[in-house]
């Protein structure tokens, strides 16, 4: 494939959205909207490259071990994610696929099960953030927090969670064999999650961790690894707005690196919603980057890529 590269990165939301018990049939459904999306990217001259998230697809399989805990061992956090990993790449290929033959294009479609290097030093694992798995009752916290050492935190009323630590990516361990597929024209599933979390010993050797990595962040790895012309984040609204929820809401078209890291400083992006892909972008496009586009896969299946969203480009 010629021309244009566009690395795509959508939450597990885009699989399993809100309201929805995630059930394998809304999964697939869910997965042939997505397709949609990067079909039409292909149709526009774009070769896209995908990166998902995997909270809700987790979080349901940390469920399941809760539920079934007596009767078959759980897996580590590193496990579940490749277990995710597997299982969303897997409905996203097929999908592409099929609506790719649907339309008569000939185009080959891979996903990647990617590893992703941490340091184990990362301040992260010593401030674990990220909430996962079921909401348990208290009683039922303090025991696990006793027994497996886990960090456990009430949240809003609703019970209290795991909490495991978010370090920021350093190596994607299959870069190559990914380069080597993009620049054969292939249409890449990969970093599903933010990638497997592992650390190296001291002899190189890989060792899975407990911990989640931001998706956002390894996708601004990823995309500048491969020289993609657009990083587009796929959010919850089509533009990014200044003084979010407030009378003086209002849009942004446009940010210059310089002003996304003044409004970050100001505490207009939120840590728990648009502060780390607005982060994620400033480290793209201060690393060379062309530009970052943030909209809804709504607003990108509707209309053309120029224009739509909210673009964070260089000074």
């Amino acid at each position: 494939m010629t021309g244009k590269r566009a690395l795509v990165a959508f939450g597990g939301n885009a699989l399993i959205k809100s309201g929805q018990a995630g059930h394998q049939k809304q999964q697939i459904e869910n997965a042939k909207e997505a397709a949609e999306m990067v079909v039409r990217l292909v149709e526009q001259g774009y070769q896209p490259i995908v990166v998902h998230g995997n909270g809700p697809q987790v979080g349901n399989v940390l469920i399941q071990q809760e539920e079934a805990g007596n009767r078959v061992p759980p897996y580590t956090m590193d496990i579940c994610g490749a277990q995710t990993q597997g299982s969303m790449g897997y409905m996203l290929q097929r999908t592409i696929e099929n609506l790719l033959h649907m339309k008569g294009l000939d185009q080959p479609v891979a996903a990647v099960l990617t590893e992703v290097v941490v340091d184990r030093n990362d301040p992260g694992f010593r401030a674990p953030s990220k909430p996962v798995g079921p909401y348990y009752e208290a009683f039922r916290a303090e025991q696990l927090e006793a027994e497996k050492g886990w960090s456990v935190k009430e949240d809003a009323g609703r019970g209290w969670r795991r909490l495991v630590p978010s370090p920021k990516p350093r190596e994607i361990v299959q870069l190559p064999v990914i380069q080597r597929l993009v620049e054969a024209g292939v249409i890449v599933i990969a970093c599903g999650g933010g990638g497997v979390p592992v650390v190296r010993d001291q002899q190189g050797y890989l060792i899975g961790v407990e911990a989640v990595i931001d998706k956002d962040r390894t996708s601004a790895m990823l995309a500048q690894h491969l020289n993609v012309d657009a990083l587009i984040v796929l959010t919850g609204v089509d533009k990014v707005f200044l003084d979010f929820g407030k009378p003086s809401q209002r849009a942004v078209d446009t940010l210059r690196v310089s002003e996304a890291r003044t409004h970050l400083a100001d505490g207009q992006f939120p840590p728990g919603s648009m502060g780390p892909k607005i982060e994620a972008a400033v480290d793209f496009v201060a690393a060379g980057g062309n530009q970052v586009l943030i909209t809804t896969a709504e607003a990108l299946l509707s209309q053309p890529i120029e224009s739509v969203g909210t673009r964070i480009v260089p000074d």
